[in-house]
């Protein structure tokens, strides 16, 4: 597994005022409206069920109380149903990506659109960075509904910012490949190009999402990451248009920095 540790940032010139907002946004979702994960209700609620998607209908289920073995004989588990969405369902597709599973969730996302978030919005500017985040983060919870459209994955909520933030890491790929990138990979830190350490994530994600594309292994929707990054790498030249975007070669980025 690649941990990015911070990027190379000397030829930026404007502060990444809309990715700090993003961040903001989702924090602020996670503590004040999550409860800091503690309010269930609101959660389940407002994130994205692909058989809602599929529908267009809101699906309530009540809460159930199940019994299950543990170590100390059998206990009995009240398990929440969903609950009803006070939105259009399809909103959830965009409500869904401001919120997170728990603390280690929001961390780790916020942690990569802080690194890598920064580059794409000064290459595509303020509102066109908006537009694209935004974009390629319901394409990437399409990609989600597609594949869990039926069986009981249809009733799993889902919900997180990652697959808005691997559409900006399918366009930093694309747009800086060379860029120099700290990263902690086998308990080493050493500095590879972007397209090193972002292109193992996506390897990384491919091999984890073959054979359940659609499903979350270990709570993970690889295939939310893999829409959204394809989204991200496709989408990023396009949304470039007009704009002076003069990446640094792999000769510029030589030498001594500080992330």
């Amino acid at each position: 597994m690649i941990f990015p540790i911070s990027d190379d940032n000397r030829d930026r010139t404007e502060f990444p005022i809309v990715n700090v907002i993003l961040i903001a946004i989702n924090v602020l979702v996670f503590v004040v409206f999550q409860g800091l994960g503690e309010n269930d209700r609101f959660t389940y609620a407002f994130s994205t069920v692909p058989a809602e998607i599929v529908s267009g209908e809101d699906k309530v289920t009540e809460d159930r109380i199940v019994r299950i073995k543990t170590v100390n004989g059998p206990e009995q588990v009240t398990i929440t149903g969903l609950q009803e969405t006070p939105i259009p369902v399809y909103l959830t597709l965009l409500t869904s990506m401001f919120m997170h599973g728990g603390i280690a969730h929001l961390l780790g996302n916020m942690w990569f659109l802080w690194i890598f978030g920064d580059n794409i919005e000064q290459d595509l500017g303020k509102l066109r960075y908006t537009c694209f985040y935004l974009l390629t983060g319901l394409l990437a919870s399409l990609t989600h509904v597609v594949f869990n459209s039926t069986g009981e994955s249809a009733m799993i909520p889902s919900l997180g910012a990652s697959g808005a933030i691997s559409g900006v890491m399918g366009a930093y790929l694309v747009m800086h490949p060379h860029r120099r990138v700290r990263v902690m990979m086998m308990r080493v830190v050493t500095e590879v190009p972007g397209y090193v350490a972002v292109g193992l994530w996506f390897v990384f994600q491919v091999i984890s999402g073959l054979g359940l594309l659609g499903g979350e292994h270990g709570g993970v929707a690889y295939g939310a990451h893999i829409g959204g990054f394809i989204a991200g790498a496709i989408l990023c030249k396009p949304f470039a248009i007009g704009r002076d975007v003069q990446p640094l070669t792999s000769q510029q980025y030589r030498g001594d920095w500080r992330g």
